[in-house]
């Protein structure tokens, strides 16, 4: 996994780039049908983009 802060999202960039609401991310999550995010400090969580990206193409089949 590259954790490059360029290759990091914020939930509103995971929001943008899957159409999908924070709370239902955060429920895939928790159900293990989504990629956790990376907690880098207090309150401070990113998402890996390539980790995100293998997310869609799995969706899309």
């Amino acid at each position: 996994m590259n954790t490059d802060s360029s290759n990091l999202l914020r939930i509103a960039d995971v929001m943008q780039k899957t159409a999908l609401s924070r709370s239902y991310i955060y429920a895939k999550i928790k159900r293990g049908e989504f990629p956790a995010p990376i907690s880098l400090g207090y309150k401070c969580s990113r998402w890996v983009s390539g980790d995100v990206d293998a997310w869609l193409q799995q969706q899309r089949g």
